[in-house]
């Protein structure tokens, strides 16, 4: 792993506990953290400079959320999200964010119209800069605007722990599947039906995205795994009704 000083640590606006699920995010996309290796909380807390206990409650939170798991007296391991696992994960934002672009269209402010096409804005300029995590992060806040502006809190909560797990793969669609632009120009109709108060047609710009995107990070994972299964029967077993 990286030396202390190359270490993201400190980030402006968060707590220690969660710059330090930050941290171990980052490391296992880039593969400093490897799946299934053991490591100990005194070693990232050596790393990145920190007291035990900051380290412990965000490897805590991330055991919570499943990403990671404790061997007694041995340490902690990351633990490999498979195929099934982001079927799963796309089946619930399938549930959660379509009929929040629906609400969210229905109860669209000029306000939330102005702060959607700034989103985009920066989101094509971080595509054409290929700054792949300003633009994941940006992506992140456009889906989280769009559930807060259906009310739906909880689905925030929920949704921003399950895209932290599909991060947690270490993989991306971008730049194999589909570039960047792609993705902004698979958001563009999400964006534009929501101001214009098109509550069906957000809905369905929201499930062919979310499926798009669900589909391509399956079938990577089977590929990435070396698993014999069929990425579509997977897919249609898991996500069927949405």
């Amino acid at each position: 792993m990286t030396s202390p000083a190359s270490s993201p640590l400190p980030q402006r606006g968060a707590t220690l506990t969660d710059q330090v699920m930050n941290f171990v995010r980052a490391a296992v996309i880039s593969g400093e953290l490897e799946t299934g290796k053991l490591y100990s909380v005194y070693q990232i807390a050596d790393l990145l400079g920190i007291s035990r206990s900051p380290v412990r409650d965000g490897l805590l939170r991330l055991e919570e959320a499943g990403l990671v798991e404790f061997a007694r007296n041995r340490g902690f391991r990351i633990i490999p999200t498979s195929p099934y696992d982001v079927a799963e994960i796309f089946s619930l934002r399938l549930a959660l964010e379509v009929p929040a672009a629906s609400r969210a269209a229905t109860a669209c402010t000029p306000e939330l119209s102005e702060e959607l096409v700034e989103l985009e804005k920066k989101m094509r300029a971080a595509a054409a800069a290929d700054a792949e995590e300003e633009f994941f992060a940006l992506d992140q806040q456009l889906h989280d605007l769009i559930l807060g502006a259906a009310r739906s809190n909880r689905g925030r909560d929920i949704v921003n722990r399950l895209r932290v797990a599909t991060r947690l793969l270490g993989v991306s669609t971008a730049g194999k599947q589909r570039t960047l632009a792609d993705i902004v120009v698979e958001h563009s109709p999400i964006i534009e039906a929501v101001k214009a108060g098109q509550s069906s047609e957000a809905a369905t710009a929201m499930r062919d995205h979310l499926t798009r995107t669900g589909r391509l990070l399956v079938a990577q994972a089977i590929t990435g795994q070396g698993l014999d299964l069929d990425p579509d029967r997977l897919w249609q077993d898991l996500t069927q009704g949405y």
